[in-house]
């Protein structure tokens, strides 16, 4: 039986739904929480396995501090992958460890402020996603646009070589394929109704800065209006990529 190893970088931000679609595959999940002391990063994973990086709060300019030790220990395990061509998953943080891994510049996301300095563009809480790559079998059978829910306030280049997948107006580099099976999603699509709410909550401060005082329940209302019509699109797209894993 084939393995998923799951790297978690905080307790909120484990594979949800990702799960479920592994394990209707014939695919073992093994979540490893690498923020608890003791837990290590591997150093590199057989061919028997496949590599999923999640989210988290920290970024790739953290892997430097010492309490983030363990960022850097993912580094060379996503170099060592890439290198290989290895199947990989990368969501939102992954992402960016991804592309940095494969040689990308990660940085935080901008805008033109008023005087036209640039000022901090945190893409939080629901919107749409453009698929720019109409060919890609890990985009079969989704629509053009797709309703996704963001929360991220870094960005990235494409690493050499990449596919550019999918973008937004605030933020261009929403997706990209790397070699045959190793994929970045700066969004989030594995979230069940509960973990959004849990997030609005546990991440308060974040989502007022990036919203204002009402994006909290803003997000709320939206998950209760969308979340159920996006379940199947967002199954549809981790399934695709899951099976190109394989």
């Amino acid at each position: 039986m084939k393995t998923a190893v799951v790297l978690q970088h905080t307790p909120s931000e484990g594979p949800g739904r990702l799960a479920d679609l592994l394990a209707a595959r014939d695919i073992r999940c093994d979540v490893l929480p690498i923020y608890r002391k003791g837990v290590t990063v591997p150093a590199t994973l057989g061919d028997d396995q496949l590599l999923i990086a999640m989210g988290g709060p920290m970024g790739v300019a953290d892997a430097d501090r010492p309490e983030f030790r363990y960022l850097a220990d993912e580094l060379a395990l996503l170099r060592g992958l890439v290198a290989r061509d290895a199947p990989v998953l990368g969501i939102c943080l992954g992402a960016q460890m991804l592309a940095a891994a494969a040689g990308a510049r990660v940085y935080p996301n901008t805008r033109p402020g008023p005087d036209g300095a640039p000022v901090p563009a945190r893409e939080v809480g629901w919107g749409h996603v453009d698929f720019v790559a109409r060919d890609e079998p890990a985009l079969a059978g989704l629509a053009a646009r797709e309703l996704v829910l963001h929360w991220h306030g870094d960005t990235f280049d494409l690493p050499p070589g990449a596919v550019h997948l999918a973008s937004t107006p605030v933020c261009r580099h929403q997706a990209f394929r790397l070699g045959r099976r190793q994929f970045g999603l700066q969004f989030h699509c594995e979230l069940g109704r509960d973990t959004v709410a849990d997030w609005v909550r546990g991440d308060a401060a974040y989502v007022r800065e990036a919203l204002g005082p009402g994006g909290g329940g803003q997000i709320l209302a939206d998950t209760d209006r969308y979340h159920a019509a996006a379940l199947p699109i967002w199954d549809r797209l981790l399934g695709n990529i899951v099976s190109i894993m394989q």
